[in-house]
Parts: C-alpha cells; sequence; structure tokens
C-alpha cells in the first residue's frame, strides 16, 4: 500500500497545488523529515512572501501555531492579520517572535480589539527589532496609555518608517505623546491617525509648531478629528513653511469655510503637497470660491478629494474655472456634492481645454441627463480623461446614448471607464457598434 510519506515527489506537488497558502504555511511543516525537504523546494512555499490571513478568526492557539511556523521562515516580508479577535496570549507571542525576525517588514494587527497591553508589547519590539517598517495597529482601543508606550519606544527606534493608529481613543494627551516623536525621530515618514477624538487647540498648535521644522514626516492622516477653523489656521501656518509633507488627510474636522481660506493660503504657497483630502468639511460655495484661487496657483497638488462638502453649480463654476489654468491637477473627487446640471456644464466646458486631468468622480451630484449631454459632448474632444464617475446622478437612457456616441468618436475611449448603469450603458453600446 502506498502512504503519503512514499508519494512521488510530483505527486506531492500537485496536492500542494490544491491547498491554500494557510494550510501549506500552517499545516504542512514538521510533518516528518521527507515532508519538510518536499516543501522546501516547492515553488508556492519557497516564494511566499505575503500572507493575507484577514477574518480568519485566529485565536490565541491558531496564532501561537503561527508563529512557530514563522520563527522558521526565511522569505515572508507582510503579514496581516487584521480582523481575527486574536487575544493578549497570541500577540504576545507574536510579539516575542518578532524580538529577533529579520525579515518582516510590513505587519497588520487592526482591529483585534486588544487594548493597551498589544501596544506594550510592540513597544518591546519596536526597541530590539530592525527590519519591522510598517506597523498597522488601528482598531485595537490602545488609548493614551497604549500611545504612551509606543511614543516611548519610538524615540529609540530607527527602521520603523509608518505607523497607523486610526480608531484608537488616544485623545489629546497620547496625540502629546505622538507629537514628540515627530519632534525627535528621524525615520518615522508616515502617521496615520485619524478617528482619535482629538480637539484641543493646544495640541493642534503644537503640532504645527513641529511641522514648521520636521524634515521626515511625509504623510498625515488627521481625518475626523474636530480640528476645527482655528486648527486649520494653525496647520496652515506651518504647511506654508513645510517643504516634506506630501500627503494630507483632514477629511470631515469641521474647518467650514473660514478653514478653506486657510487652505487656498497653503495652495498658493506650500511646494511639496501632492495629495490632499479635505472632504465632508462644510465648505460650500464660498469655501469652493477661496479653495479654487488657490488651485489657479498651485504647481504640485495632483490629487484632490473635496467630496460631501455641500458644493453647488457655483462652487463648481469656481473650480472648473480654476482647472482650465492649472496643469498639476490629474484627480478629482467631487462626489456627494450639489453641482446639478449647470455645474456639469461648468466641467464639460473644462475638459475641452485640460490636458492634465486623467480622474473625474461626479458620484452623486443630480447631474441627470442634461448634465451628462454636456460631458459627452466634451468627451468627444477631450483626449486623457481616463476615469469618470457619475452613478447616481439619474441619468437616463437617453443621457446613456450621448456617452455611447461620444465614445465611439474619442480615439481613446477604450481606456474609459464611466462607472453607472453598466449594463444599459453596453446594450446601448453594442447597438450602435452595431450599426456603424
Amino acid at each position: 500500500m502506498t502512504s503519503f510519506l512514499t508519494l512521488p515527489i510530483e505527486l506531492v506537488y500537485r496536492i500542494l497545488d490544491n491547498l491554500d497558502k494557510l494550510t501549506i504555511f500552517c499545516s504542512m511543516q514538521n510533518v516528518c523529515v521527507r515532508f519538510n525537504i518536499i516543501l522546501n523546494t516547492y515553488h508556492r512555499y519557497k516564494t511566499l512572501t505575503k500572507l493575507d490571513l484577514r477574518w480568519n478568526e485566529f485565536n490565541n492557539e491558531k496564532t501561537k501555531e503561527l508563529v512557530d511556523t514563522i520563527k522558521h521562515f526565511k522569505t515572508l516580508i507582510t503579514l496581516n492579520l487584521a480582523f481575527n479577535e486574536i487575544g493578549l496570549e497570541g500577540v504576545q507571542h507574536l510579539a516575542n517572535a518578532l524580538l529577533h525576525n529579520e525579515t518582516l517588514i510590513t505587519l497588520d494587527i487592526s482591529f483585534n480589539g486588544i487594548g493597551t497591553q498589544l501596544a506594550e508589547y510592540f513597544a518591546n519590539v519596536l526597541r530590539q527589532n530592525k527590519t519591522l517598517t510598517t506597523l498597522r495597529l488601528s482598531g485595537n482601543e490602545i488609548g493614551e496609555q497604549g500611545v504612551q508606550h509606543l511614543a516611548n519606544a519610538l524615540l529609540q527606534n530607527k527602521t520603523l518608517t509608518g505607523l497607523y493608529l486610526n480608531s484608537n481613543q488616544i485623545g489629546d494627551l497620547g496625540f502629546k505623546h505622538l507629537i514628540n516623536v515627530l519632534q525627535h525621530n528621524k525615520t518615522l515618514n508616515s502617521l496615520d491617525i485619524g478617528h482619535n477624538e482629538i480637539g484641543s487647540l493646544e495640541a493642534i498648535e503644537h503640532l504645527a509648531n513641529v511641522l514648521r521644522e520636521n524634515q521626515t514626516l511625509k504623510t498625515l492622516d488627521l481625518r475626523n478629528n474636530n480640528i476645527g477653523i482655528q486648527g486649520m489656521q494653525y496647520l496652515a501656518s506651518a504647511l506654508i513653511k513645510n517643504t516634506t509633507l506630501i500627503e494630507l488627510n483632514i477629511h470631515e474636522n469641521n474647518i467650514g469655510v473660514e478653514g478653506a481660506q486657510y487652505l487656498r493660503n497653503i495652495l498658493q504657497q506650500n511646494e511639496t503637497l501632492m495629495i490632499l483630502d479635505i472632504g465632508s468639511n462644510h465648505i460650500g460655495n464660498r469655501g469652493a470660491h477661496d479653495f479654487a484661487d488657490g488651485l489657479r496657483q498651485n504647481y504640485t497638488l495632483t490629487t484632490l478629494d473635496i467630496c460631501q462638502n455641500g458644493v453647488g453649480s457655483e462652487g463648481a463654476e469656481h473650480l472648473a474655472n480654476a482647472l482650465q489654468q492649472n496643469k498639476a491637477l490629474i484627480s478629482l473627487d467631487l462626489n456627494g456634492n450639489q453641482i446639478g446640471p449647470r455645474g456639469a456644464e461648468y466641467f464639460a466646458n473644462t475638459l475641452r481645454y485640460n490636458k492634465t486631468l486623467t480622474t473625474l468622480d461626479l458620484y452623486g451630484n443630480r447631474i441627470r441627463s442634461e448634465g451628462a449631454q454636456y460631458l459627452a459632448i466634451a468627451l468627444e474632444q477631450n483626449k486623457t480623461l481616463t476615469t469618470l464617475g457619475l452613478s447616481c446622478n439619474s441619468i437616463n437612457d437617453n443621457g446613456v446614448q450621448y456617452f455611447a456616441n461620444a465614445l465611439l468618436q474619442n480615439k481613446v475611449f477604450l481606456s474609459f471607464l464611466i462607472y453607472f448603469s453598466f449594463f444599459i450603458f453596453n446594450n446601448l453600446f453594442d447597438k450602435d457598434t452595431q450599426k456603424s
């Protein structure tokens, strides 16, 4: 009788071909010496560098088994364990294994709800580990005390470049600990502290003072932290002088119309910022006007999210006119505003002249078929736009037909992704193709 242990290696390879990565990685090792040898020659095992184990219900025991495997695995560089309800015991095993690990560079254990102790374990990791560059701990309720553990470790750590702590209830005190890190740490270039109940003007002012001098940070996520108008003023005064920050997210921070004026100043004077998210900040038409003034004079911003800001046709006119002069912006997200058919007409006029914009998202803007017609006519001439979002705009069959006709005329239509009413659009497009 043939046993699994005596099967020809080719047949073992075929069996392994039908197993998922988790089974191969965690269950097939150390069965016997011969099987370990076969595994070490199997191509999927030898080349495994990334392991995505989200939503796998890893308990403490399963986490320990995984950790024991990682200790002997020499190619894994990215491990994702988010959304697994890992307990403290499992996290402790993982942290202990990483103390001397020399291969893993990215670890994600977000949304496991572990608490302050998680941060303490990984603070120890950051003091000793020399290879980990990206650590994602979002949604773990680590609180102010947990952030303090991490901040103290980052004052010594020289390798971590990305830290993601959104949704951790760190509060103003935890925020101050991280600001201290930014003042002294010279390697951290990406920090996510969104959704963390930060609202102290004193803390925002302190951050602004640090950003004036910081030469390392390139990406900062402050979304949903109630920065407000005064906080925006502090940040703007710092970003006018900052020369390293490339990406800023201040989505949903109640900056309002007045805050948009400070954003205008940033756009007019900052020469490094490339990606900006100011969505859900209630800037309205007046704020869009001020922001457009800054956009006219900006030469570096390439990606802008201004979604859900109460921008109507008047604000759309200012933004569209600015894009006739702006030569840098390639992606604009205006979803969830109220620009209507008239606003669509303004952007249609812009698309006839603008040579840089490749992505425009007008999802949920009530442009209806009238607005669709304006845009479709513009697309017959435009040769650069490749993605246009028009979902939830009450565009009927006639509106879709306008786009079908336009794309037949546009020489780069195969690159277009107009994502609305796919079934209707495809049917109409097929009919027109048959007629031609």
